[in-house]
């Protein structure tokens, strides 16, 4: 089974972190003046977002590339809900953009995409986290 492992540490001189997964780097924080956040990078709402329609991405060009077909646009759009104390977020939609350099098939791939979507699939059925410390 397959699995993925990412490590964060914080930055020295922030209370922002840094995210690695092998070369691939990113910032977390929260905005400038909340709870010690200078801005320097995304908070967790808009990282869960970036996750559904960064994962969302890919998947119209597997499809496209197992039928031979040459995706030359695509764009994401993803508005992320939150609610509640402590805050939640209750729904996410996306809305895609797909041109094939062709023409055709675009609905299609796209369609077929949203059944192998490994994120937005996995946080529609509820992932269980689970939190611990080292003993």
């Amino acid at each position: 089974m397959p699995s993925v492992n990412v490590s964060l540490n914080n930055i020295a001189g922030t209370e922002a972190a840094m995210g690695w997964a092998g070369s691939h780097t990113i910032v977390a924080d929260r905005p400038a003046g909340i709870a010690g956040g200078l801005g320097l990078g995304f908070n967790g709402a808009e990282l869960l977002a970036l996750a559904i329609g960064g994962c969302f991405c890919n998947d119209p060009r597997y499809v496209a590339h197992q039928r031979g077909i040459v995706i030359d646009e695509i764009c994401v759009r993803v508005t992320f809900n939150l609610e509640g104390e402590p805050i939640m977020a209750t729904s996410a939609k996306m809305v895609v953009t797909c041109i094939t350099r062709d023409g055709s098939e675009a609905a299609q791939i796209v369609e077929e995409a949203k059944a192998s979507c490994m994120v937005s699939n996995s946080i529609s059925i509820g992932v269980p986290v689970s939190i611990s410390m080292p003993t």
